[in-house]
């Protein structure tokens, strides 16, 4: 089990923790909505939460909590500039479908 980040996303991340001056890394998780039923959450981490799991990867930490990790086991998140949007990019090898709109996916 594992999620991993490529190196242009890892210096994205690592970034903006030393732009905010404070951070462990960035929380990957999901939560319930849209049209297919899951979407993903991302955040900054100041301090874990108990039960986190951690990944390292390029230099930046990972956490993800236990319930989310079932769902997004494998994924590489990604970093990617297309015409004037940027983004992050999640490469999950569990998502079986994605709606529309590409804010939302389902397992």
């Amino acid at each position: 089990m594992a999620i991993s980040l490529t190196e242009k996303a890892a210096q994205h991340v690592s970034r903006y923790i030393e732009r905010r001056g404070k951070g462990l890394g960035i929380r990957l998780g999901v939560h319930t909505t849209g049209c297919s039923g899951l979407a993903y959450k991302l955040e900054f981490v100041d301090a874990p939460i108990a039960d986190d799991l951690a990944f390292a990867s390029h230099g930046v930490t990972v956490f993800v909590d236990p319930k989310s990790l079932p769902f997004i086991d494998g994924t590489e998140l990604d970093f990617a500039r297309e015409g004037l949007n940027e983004g992050f990019k999640f490469n999950n090898p569990n998502v079986k479908s994605e709606c529309g709109c590409g804010e939302s996916f389902q397992v």
